[in-house]
């Protein structure tokens, strides 16, 4: 496994630009069978034309958790071995409120809509919905495009966060005011001085070797996995797992929190109905 982004992100750039947009050239519409069956790592495709962008993330398989002498690493990131048995495809960002008020404006999301702190609307990050709002977006999303789209588990954000990588941030061992969104004014902004105080829109910074943009910072995202205290006795091949339904995990930090946080790494749990402007999410779903 790699120590860091460089070789993948190598990797990418090599890719041409038609190849990295695949099917993304294409009119957005549901995927066809043979079009779903022909996709490879880093094509990209859209289901409708108010859906999130997808983009192909390859199986493989990686170490989830952090290694004991990682800085900010916590009690309930004990290590496994995790597979990755089959490609799927995640959203490249988070759920913005533009997708979000596709989705209250066809009746679905329970026509909620959620307040944005005074920053903005349009391409960042929708935040204030809970692990179930978050669930009602996809199940619109489902019946929109007859996909099975889903949150991703806690070992699928892991893996695509990381990118191949195995340091503590896909970037490297530390992370930098100009790769994320976060407060470097903290103690684990290792001695950098920036906090922007909102969230971004999404795609301000580089992504990941994954081609996903704001893994790291900006808003925690849900997944699908109820809390559990660490990682003893999760699923080997990367499904999502019961526990301590009444909270959920969150993954990614977020704009308010400091570095340690935006660890690929770092866990966080919620009571699912918190409605806060530190979470958002994002989706993901399974190929053919």
């Amino acid at each position: 496994m790699l120590r860091s982004a460089s070789v993948l992100a190598a990797l990418v750039c090599m890719i041409s630009p038609a190849a990295r947009l695949g099917a993304a050239e294409r009119a957005a519409a549901p995927l066809q069978a043979s079009e779903e069956h022909a996709l490879k790592t880093a094509d990209h495709f859209k289901e409708c034309d108010a859906c999130p962008d997808m983009t192909v993330v390859p199986a493989g398989s990686f170490t989830m958790g952090s290694p004991a002498d990682e800085p900010g690493r916590s009690l309930h990131e004990i290590q496994v071995k995790i597979a990755v048995p089959e490609p799927f495809a995640v959203g490249i960002f988070a759920v913005t409120f533009d997708e979000w008020e596709a989705c209250a404006l066809e009746g679905g999301c329970a026509n909620y809509r959620p307040q944005d702190s005074g920053w903005g609307r349009a391409r960042r990050p929708v935040i204030y919905v809970s692990y179930d709002d978050a669930k009602s977006y996809i199940e619109w999303l489902r019946q929109k495009s007859g996909k099975p789209y889903r949150l991703l588990s806690e070992a699928e954000w892991e893996f695509a966060a990381r990118g191949g990588t195995s340091t503590p941030y896909a970037a490297g061992e530390t992370l930098a005011p100009t790769q994320a969104n976060f407060d470097a004014n903290s103690a684990s902004g290792r001695g950098q001085t920036e906090y922007k105080g909102t969230t971004l829109e999404v795609g301000t910074f580089p992504p990941n070797p994954y081609g996903l943009y704001d893994m790291e910072g900006n808003v925690f995202e849900w997944v699908e996995d109820c809390w559990n205290p660490s990682h003893a006795g999760a699923p080997s091949d990367a499904s999502s797992r019961g526990g301590d339904c009444a909270r959920r995990v969150a993954k990614g930090g977020a704009w308010y929190y400091e570095a340690d946080f935006a660890r690929a790494a770092a866990r966080m749990s919620f009571p699912k109905g918190s409605r806060l402007n530190v979470i958002g999410f994002r989706v993901a779903r399974p190929l053919e």
